[in-house]
C-alpha cells in the first residue's frame, strides 16, 4: 500500500491524468441512449487503456475473491459436456461450438448505480467481437454489446432502461419478456405473462433463444413476487438476476455463427 501511495505521489501528473480521463469517459457514457451507442465505437483504446491499467492496480487487493471466481468459474466449465465441443479457434481463443463462439473476457469498468448502466471490457474488433453480441457471467446473462474499438467493449448491461430480453418461463416454456426494474437495483422485471399463468417465487427464468444474441436455455433470474392484474391484463413479476453485478470481473461475450445465415432466411420469408 505505502509503495503504491509513493507511485502515485511520484507521478502525480500522469496520476491526475488517469483520474480525469476516467471521469469524462464515465461522463460520455452515462450521456449516451442505445440507439446513440449503436452508432458509436465506444471505449476509445486510450480509455480503455486506463481503465485497464486501474483495473489491473485494483486487482492486486482483491486476489482471494477473484481467486474464488477463477475457482467456480473453472468448475463451471468442467461440468460442460466437451463433447459438444470443437476445439478452440486460435484466433478468437474462445470455446465454439456448432453454433456460437465464446470469447472469455475481463471486466475493467462496470456501473450499477445509474439509470442507465454499462461494461467495459478488454476485448474488441481483433478479437472477433462485434456489435449486438450477448455477455454471460458463470450464473447468467449480463448485457450486450454495443460499442467496438480495436482492443476494447461496451456492454449495456441489464441493470439498463433500455434493455429488453426475449424470454420463457422454464417450467412451462412460455413466452415472456425481461427488462430492468430501475429503481429496484439489482432486479428485473418479468412482464407480458399471460393471464392465464401463475409464477410462483423461485421459479426460473431464461432465455428464449428468439433472438440473434443470445442461445435458448440461459439463466436470465428467478422471480422473486408474482403481481396478477387485477383489470385481467398481462400479469408481471419481479425477478432476481442470475448474475452478481456487483462482482462481476470474468465474462464471455458469444458470437452466434449463423446469425447472418438466419437474418437472410427471416428476411427472405418477410418478402415473400
Amino acid at each position: 500500500m505505502r509503495n503504491l501511495l509513493t507511485f502515485f505521489l511520484k507521478h502525480q501528473f500522469f496520476s491526475l491524468f488517469i483520474v480525469l480521463e476516467i471521469i469524462s469517459f464515465v461522463m460520455l457514457i452515462n450521456s449516451f441512449s442505445y440507439q446513440r451507442m449503436l452508432s458509436f465505437n465506444a471505449a476509445s483504446d486510450i480509455s480503455g487503456d486506463v481503465f485497464n491499467t486501474y483495473h489491473e492496480i485494483a486487482e492486486y487487493f482483491y486476489l482471494k475473491e477473484q481467486n474464488q471466481q477463477l475457482l467456480s468459474e473453472n468448475a463451471h466449465l468442467h461440468n460442460l459436456l466437451f463433447t459438444n465441443f470443437f476445439p478452440p479457434d486460435t484466433n478468437y481463443r474462445g470455446v465454439k461450438d456448432s453454433s456460437y463462439l465464446y470469447i472469455p473476457a475481463v471486466v475493467i469498468r462496470n456501473t450499477v448505480n445509474h439509470i442507465n448502466n454499462f461494461i467495459v471490457l478488454n476485448k474488441g474488433k481483433k478479437q472477433g467481437v462485434r456489435k449486438e453480441m450477448g455477455v454471460i457471467s458463470d450464473k447468467g446473462i449480463a448485457g450486450i454489446i454495443i460499442g467496438v474499438s480495436q482492443n476494447y467493449s461496451v456492454a449495456m448491461s441489464l441493470l439498463n432502461t433500455h434493455s429488453h430480453i426475449s424470454a420463457r418461463i422454464k417450467k412451462d416454456d412460455q413466452l415472456v419478456n425481461v427488462i430492468w426494474g430501475k429503481n429496484q437495483r439489482q432486479l428485473g422485471m418479468v412482464i407480458d405473462i399471460s393471464a392465464h399463468i401463475q409464477l410462483s417465487a423461485g421459479d426460473t427464468i431464461i432465455t428464449s433463444g428468439n433472438s440473434f444474441i443470445f442461445p435458448a436455455g440461459l439463466n436470465i433470474g428467478t422471480v422473486r413476487d408474482f403481481e396478477k392484474s387485477k383489470n385481467h391484463d398481462l400479469n408481471k413479476a419481479k425477478l432476481q438476476f442470475c448474475t452478481d453485478f456487483n462482482s462481476l470481473h470474468y465474462v464471455y461475450i458469444i458470437k452466434s455463427l449463423e446469425k447472418k445465415q438466419k437474418m437472410k432466411l427471416l428476411e427472405g420469408a418477410e418478402n415473400e
